[in-house]
């Protein structure tokens, strides 16, 4: 995938991943956590490509989601918390994919285990960020409980979500599938 293809898609997938997450999931929210969409759009793109695009492309999806009109924290959170994940995720997957030689997807276990760990590492440190900038939405006390919610219905949204994702940034534009053609049966001399 070109430069410019890979960024028209990992706009298209973050937009699309902003708008699901402040339209439709706040409704299926528990005590204010909703799934965290562009996070695990952010993990995608840095299991399957190199860890600058992941982490440039974490801050710039991460600021979409501090502007984003329901925000109502300190602008930068998300965009540092995203960042981190982004560069985490993809310098992870960058050692493992070079230590074992393997196919350009991902296997469905270590995208789960990567979308678990980056909403884990995300949610905290936007969390913590709060609390160093005096800007939290929950008391110290109930940190643990939105972090452990958030990660929970992170690594629900990641079974359908990371293989989205992955598809997206590994797919080639305009390949067709393949065409299957009959065979002929070879004739024998007489």
């Amino acid at each position: 995938m070109s430069g410019t293809q890979r960024l028209v898609a990992a706009l298209v997938t973050v937009v699309a991943a902003l708008l699901l997450q402040v339209t439709v999931f706040p409704h299926l929210a528990w005590n204010g956590v909703v799934p965290d969409l562009v996070l695990l759009a952010v993990v995608g793109a840095a299991l399957v490509t190199d860890p600058r695009f992941a982490t440039l492309l974490g801050f710039g999806a991460g600021l979409l989601l501090d502007l984003a009109p329901p925000a109502d924290h300190t602008a930068g959170r998300w965009a540092l918390a995203l960042m981190v994940v982004g560069y985490v995720v993809g310098r992870l997957a960058h050692d493992h994919s070079s230590a074992q030689a393997g196919s350009a997807r991902p296997a469905y276990p270590l995208m789960l285990a990567a979308g678990a760990g980056g909403a884990f590492v995300g949610t905290s440190v936007f969390a913590l960020s709060g609390l160093l900038l005096r800007d939290p939405a929950v008391d110290v006390g109930e940190l643990l409980e939105v972090v452990l919610a958030a990660v929970a219905y992170d690594v629900l949204a990641a079974l359908v979500v990371l293989p989205a994702a992955v598809w997206v940034f590994t797919r080639e534009p305009g390949a067709r599938p393949a065409q299957v053609t009959p065979r002929t049966p070879r004739r024998t001399p007489v």
